[in-house]
């Protein structure tokens, strides 16, 4: 080994590099000068001894910035880490929705289908504006029932930035109705008009959504809606012999923020005014009872708004009422999915968040009766009935959170339905 260039090796003192532009820091530490002279040896030796050096020096500077970290670096580091993590471009969404023609002479179920056509667009647009995700989309799964009578678009997204699963499904469809559809019609008492003894067809078009995002922070959240006609098999005219819309939205956090409760009802309350102001009350209090899980007897979340066989005046404007609604979806959720997608979260939070998926769960397959129309119909696309359950769901047995934690905050709000509406 040349003698010279050994006696060279330094290390420089210890000195800390000042950050730039949040890049990470490093440090050098400081040793004992090596040996300037070497004696003399034969060609086997020094090859020995320049391969000792060489792990000594690696040891020494292994050692040297393993056992010896600044706690201050560390932690420094650290923080750069996570917060390059969640740097992700500002989120620019569209909430301006298509206007509304008040002139149409159009049926109703035509303006129907290209209305939830037109909100799955939008929605899927903002949703993977928010999910900042260049290398994963929704998937746009387009198909046709084996019998023919409609079609259906199924748009979902799973494990990706924001979302740990959306979907938003569109279907036209129509076909015979099934007797537990029929017995289903008749206990709510959709129409005097409906016969036990006659078969009937139907025909519906709605647009369904449920959003699970990955945060816990972030609320999941429910919408569809829906028009249904209903008409006698073998009429040659089509007469619809009774229709009705149905629909609405909820909130399911597993965190109670104050304020996105608060908007989140307060945008659909607006939404309805326009229309009548009547309605709000009404649907808020449809919705807390419909989304209500008996056996726990607790709601499924914080409520929204909720109907179903409205039918009492014109179609034209209850179309009108059930489009401004849709809309309104994107501004009452949206921003509150822009505001808590990148909060810090514990992994006890996301555990917790699991439980509450849990109960979503149950709720969809014991007690939702839109799941089990599409169970019950005929030629059901199962993929996109059961699109609405969560990704991963947990089930601890005897859970009960600490008293006074934000996790019994949530139980009490879900035990005691309650007005988030401030005037």
């Amino acid at each position: 080994m040349n003698s010279r260039l050994l006696s060279r090796l330094r290390f420089p003192s210890t000195k800390a590099l000042a950050p730039k532009n949040g890049y990470l820091r490093s440090a050098f530490y400081s040793q004992q000068n090596a040996p300037s002279t070497i004696k003399k040896m034969s060609a086997g030796s020094v090859l020995a001894l320049s391969l000792a050096s060489a792990t000594a020096i690696g040891g020494v500077v292994y050692y040297g910035f393993m056992d010896k970290p600044q706690k201050e670096l560390v932690e420094y580091n650290k923080n750069v880490v996570k917060s390059q993590q969640f740097q992700r471009k500002p989120v620019e969404l569209n909430l301006t929705p298509p206007k509304f023609d008040l002139e149409s002479t159009e049926p109703v179920k035509k303006r129907m289908e290209k209305f939830v056509l037109a909100l799955q667009k939008s929605l899927v647009g903002n949703l993977e504006a928010l999910d900042q995700n260049e290398n994963k989309k929704f998937y746009w799964d387009r198909w046709t029932r084996e019998d023919g009578n409609g079609y259906g678009i199924s748009c979902v997204l799973q494990d990706s930035n924001t979302f740990e699963k959306a979907g938003v499904n569109v279907s036209v469809i129509g076909g015979p109705v099934s007797k537990q559809q029929l017995d289903s019609m008749r206990a709510r008492k959709v129409s005097p008009e409906i016969d036990e003894k006659v078969d009937y067809d139907f025909w519906v078009a709605g647009i369904s959504t449920v959003i699970h995002p990955s945060n816990p922070m972030a609320p999941t959240s429910h919408f569809n809606y829906r028009y249904f006609e209903l008409t006698k098999r073998g009429d040659p005219e089509h007469k619809v012999v009774t229709s009705w819309f149905g629909g609405g939205a909820d909130l399911t956090p597993s965190y109670i923020f104050e304020e996105d409760c608060e908007h989140f009802h307060q945008t659909l309350k607006d939404a309805s005014d326009k229309h009548d102001k009547k309605l709000y009350p009404e649907f808020k209090k449809a919705c807390d009872e419909y989304f209500t899980i008996p056996h726990r007897n607790e709601t499924r979340g914080i409520g929204g708004t909720f109907f179903d066989d409205l039918n009492d005046r014109p179609l034209n404007e209850l179309f009108h009422l059930v489009f401004d609604m849709g809309f309104a979806f994107q501004n009452s959720y949206l921003p509150i999915i822009a505001k808590r997608k990148d909060m810090p979260f514990t992994e006890e939070q996301k555990l917790w968040q699991q439980i509450r998926r849990g109960r979503y769960v149950e709720f969809n397959l014991i007690n939702d009766r839109g799941t089990k129309f599409g169970l019950f119909t005929p030629g059901a696309r199962i993929e996109s009935i059961l699109m609405s359950l969560p990704l991963t769901a947990r089930w601890e047995y005897m859970h009960k959170p600490p008293p006074g934690s934000e996790e019994e905050k949530l139980l009490n709000a879900l035990k005691t339905p309650r007005d988030w509406v401030k005037n």
